[in-house]
């Protein structure tokens, strides 16, 4: 095969800035939120302006999520920037839908507060992106939205859903599995190299996202196994908005990478640059999401999405503190007087804690380059860190080393510990490979695929 490359972007989560985002009831919801909503159409203009003239590749890939909550304008208007870049460049644009392009009651804001506005239904995603995908595939699985697209010569991308009209985030049953085998080894049989894109990660992005059940593929060793043992060592995802590449192996041996990126809309803002170099052998490259026209205070693009990030985990701290129930209702936790109090002083406790003085409640001493950091500080960096990739905390830091004290500490009282699909893991281990990075650089990389 000749060398192939293409551009992937993430959680577009485009938002028609005319239905609405505005108001107190809109600022009080941003508080919360990792991604920007009000500033998407501006953010994807821009980046979709720099694909336009980006001219290392002429495919780009899209791997879910691509309005903000199934808006009807919404995919008017990003279906619209598809044709645009389509018709400018001449690139070929292939797509895969997620569970936040489809809903019956998707919402805008303004000053009136929370508004309803015109959703989307499953089968309507077919008419908004056909010509992405879906009408030129060579395989097409309709009550999916899923295909198989020549990408050129030697190379063909899978492209699976696993969020389906009536049910998201679904398990693959038997068939749809038997499915993409037949399209893996139709592949093989023609001499083509497979790779695959699906929006929900096939392995959790950091060790400890494993627990939650929405942050990766449901029964995913299955899905491993169907690809890998059938010649697909390789695919790439979205939907947690973080920035990671990982690896694991079938049951028979065979490699099979996860390269999951960043959204476009938030905190890490990245794109990817692939480079197949032949069968076994892809190069990551990432490039940051180009800034955008808003009014960001005086920021740059990066930085303001930073400060969106921080700003959702500060809040939360400052909500345990100031406003218990408040902080109880997003975390969908009980909320009785008693849990209330219990918040409360603990959020009295955490704004005022040191690194070094949570260490002294934990009999474990400090390093004393940050031991007069306030907690709160230090953990919103940690938060952001797992999310940005490349996690620095690892040991041989003043901060990796503080928190193996802690976690070893902590580990008598974690008696079990489970990931969401039964697994079990060990409390140190899945902590240390949290918040420090041992493995594969998350931004650039050379894979070797067998």
């Amino acid at each position: 095969m000749e060398p192939l490359k293409f551009y992937l972007v993430t959680d577009t989560h485009y938002f028609r800035n005319s239905l609405g985002a505005y108001g107190k009831a809109y600022d009080e919801f941003m508080e919360t939120q990792q991604k920007c909503f009000g500033e998407t159409q501006a953010i994807n203009e821009a980046v979709f302006d720099w694909l336009t003239t980006a001219d290392a590749a002429d495919i780009v890939l899209i791997a879910g999520d691509l309005s903000f909550n199934g808006e009807k304008e919404s995919h008017e208007g990003f279906s619209r920037l598809l044709h645009e870049l389509k018709e400018k460049s001449g690139k070929r644009i292939y797509v895969v839908t997620a569970g936040h392009d489809f809903n019956d009651h998707p919402f805008a804001f303004n000053d009136t507060g929370r508004i309803e506005v015109e959703g989307t239904k499953f089968s309507e995603l077919y008419d908004y992106y056909k010509d992405f995908g879906y009408d030129d595939a060579i395989e097409f699985n309709k009550e999916h939205l899923s295909y198989v697209a020549q990408l050129s010569d030697g190379v063909r991308l899978l492209v699976i859903c696993n969020d389906i009209d009536g049910e998201k985030h679904i398990t693959y049953d038997d068939e749809f599995l038997a499915w993409m085998a037949a399209q893996a080894k139709k592949a093989q049989e023609d001499g083509q190299m497979m790779i695959a894109m699906e929006h929900s990660p096939v392995l959790p992005g950091q060790p400890m996202l494993a627990m939650i059940g929405d942050a990766w593929q449901s029964e995913s060793q299955k899905l491993v196994d169907t690809l890998a043992d059938n010649g697909v060592h390789l695919i790439f995802t979205g939907h947690m908005h973080n920035q990671s590449i990982n690896v694991t192996e079938s049951a028979n041996g065979n490699k099979f990478y996860d390269v999951c990126t960043g959204s476009a809309i938030g905190c890490p803002a990245y794109l990817r640059l692939v480079t197949l170099k032949d069968e076994a052998t892809a190069e990551i490259e990432s490039i940051p999401v180009p800034d955008f026209e808003w009014d960001k205070k005086g920021m740059t693009g990066e930085e303001y999405l930073k400060v969106q990030f921080d700003r959702m985990i500060r809040t939360f701290v400052d909500a345990m503190r100031d406003d218990p129930a408040r902080f109880l209702g997003k975390i969908h936790a009980k909320n009785t007087p008693a849990i209330r109090r219990a918040v409360h002083i603990l959020g009295k406790r955490l704004s005022k804690l040191t690194v070094g003085g949570l260490g002294r409640l934990l009999f474990v001493r400090a390093d004393p380059q940050i031991k007069d950091v306030r907690f709160v500080d230090f953990a919103v960096d940690l938060v952001r860190s797992i999310f940005e990739g490349n996690q620095p905390y690892v040991e041989g830091t003043p901060g990796g080393d503080t928190l193996m004290k802690i976690f070893k500490k902590l580990r008598p009282f974690v008696k079990t510990l489970k990931d969401s699909q039964g697994n079990q893991l060990d409390f140190v281990e899945t902590m240390k490979h949290t918040v420090g990075n041992y493995g594969i650089d998350d931004y650039n990389a050379v894979l070797k695929l067998k």
